[in-house]
């Protein structure tokens, strides 16, 4: 499996996505609430203070001079203003703060002079020179006071909210892409011929039918796997026989040739070829076959008439299935009711429905025991243990039954009829 970088998986260039999303987003909303918002308010606070000081100085010089050190105090009881006529050394740039440059602006339009605020040292005041009624007085107030705060909590309100919203999100992802990567890695694991754990069929609904599907071929995987495996175990056991025959015939024919002797060998070779003919019709039944109109009441007509046994007919059944394999694996049923039903008539039934289509071929053999009624669908499984190609066929007749059957989406089962016998019914689901 090729490694990659974290950055190259679907959750992170999932998150990276959402996280630059996310960070846009916040950088455009700030900015509309600042152009909006935030700098009107500031530059309305700064006009207001800028014409409470004019109002002030104006206010001073106006006063009698017995009454200004009380309108001084008063000032600066209620609006943290200082104002004051002395000398002062107010030389130092004024200190730092938000919407510094609104307020000078104001100030500047107030007063019809370029206003430059300034500091004292030591302190955090900023200061203001204004010449009014012949005076040079000097106004100061404290920043904190008067400038206008950025809206802080309304920002971490918004930066929580998309905090909150890209964790959602990024949770919402990784409860997709785990489930897809831990379906990655059981997929190498089926690829290297392991059958991993089954995964969880749960999530969204998507989810969860992607792994009931992909749980589903990795047991089909399998299955093949065993199937090739055991294919080629029966291969190797089965033709054993009939080779080993075939050449102490071929060393016996040496010394003295007879016709018994040959046709023996002539046997051996037919039963090599009919192995070899049915583990080729197991290999071939992995390949699915193109789906076709078909009356498949006209088809059981045929393999009944190949079969010589009897049919009574029935009403037409047209439908859209794959017709050799139909026609194989009702062969190979018919072919296992002759050999086992004994002299009794094999009955072939077709039922057609709107939604399925069932074909029961029904003997009156000895019939298979109930606990291995699934088992003879197992490849080279024979209920016969002598292991005679006379008596009990090479084991693969009903494995390739349930294998095409498998592969066209079908249906098979075997069940003990009442009164001795067997039933074969295969369950054909319409398509439309």
């Amino acid at each position: 499996m090729r490694r990659e970088g974290w950055h190259r998986s679907l959750f992170a260039r999932t998150a990276l996505t959402l996280a630059l999303a996310f960070i846009v987003f916040q950088t455009a909303a700030f900015w509309v609430v600042n152009r909006t918002l935030i700098v009107p308010v500031a530059e309305r606070s700064a006009d207001d203070l800028a014409g409470l000081i004019v109002l002030s100085a104006q206010t001073w010089v106006e006063l009698p001079p017995e009454t200004r050190a009380a309108f001084e105090g008063e000032l600066a009881r209620r609006h943290g203003l200082r104002l004051t006529a002395a000398p002062l050394d107010a030389q130092v740039a004024a200190p730092s703060f938000p919407f510094r440059d609104e307020i000078e602006a104001a100030l500047s339009r107030r007063t019809g002079e370029k206003a430059v605020l300034r500091g004292v040292q030591g302190t955090q005041a900023a200061w203001l020179e204004l010449p009014v009624g012949g005076h040079r007085l000097h106004v100061g107030f404290f920043p904190y006071r008067y400038a206008v705060k950025p809206p802080l909590a309304a920002v971490a309100v918004a930066s929580l909210g998309a905090f909150l919203t890209l964790l959602t999100a990024l949770l919402l992802v990784r409860n997709i892409t785990v489930p897809l990567a831990r379906t990655a890695l059981a997929a190498s694991r089926v690829g290297a011929g392991e059958l991993p754990d089954p995964l969880p069929e749960t999530g969204p609904r998507e989810l969860a039918d992607l792994a009931w599907r992909f749980n589903r071929m990795a047991h089909e995987v399998r299955a093949l796997l065993d199937n090739r495996t055991t294919l080629l175990a029966g291969i190797s056991h089965d033709l054993r026989t009939p080779m080993t025959r075939l050449q102490l015939n071929l060393e016996l024919l040496r010394d003295t040739s007879t016709p018994e002797r040959i046709d023996r060998a002539v046997a051996d070779l037919n039963d090599m070829n009919r192995l070899i003919a049915g583990y080729l019709e197991l290999a071939r039944a992995t390949q699915a076959e193109p789906a076709e109109p078909c009356d498949v009441g006209v088809l059981l007509g045929d393999i009944a008439a190949a079969a010589r046994i009897s049919w009574t007919g029935a009403e037409a059944c047209e439908i859209r299935l794959a017709p050799l394999a139909l026609r194989q694996i009702v062969s190979n049923l018919v072919t296992n009711a002759q050999c086992y039903g004994g002299d009794a008539p094999i009955e072939l039934v077709l039922e057609c429905g709107k939604q399925t289509v069932r074909v029961w071929v029904r003997d009156r053999g000895p019939g298979i025991p109930e606990d291995q009624l699934e088992k003879v669908f197992r490849p080279f499984y024979r209920l016969e243990v002598s292991r005679s190609q006379a008596t009990g066929g090479t084991g693969l007749g009903l494995a390739l039954v349930r294998q095409l059957a498998e592969m066209n989406g079908w249906s098979i089962s075997l069940a003990n009829r009442p009164g001795g016998g067997l039933e074969a019914c295969l369950e054909i689901r319409i398509v439309r």
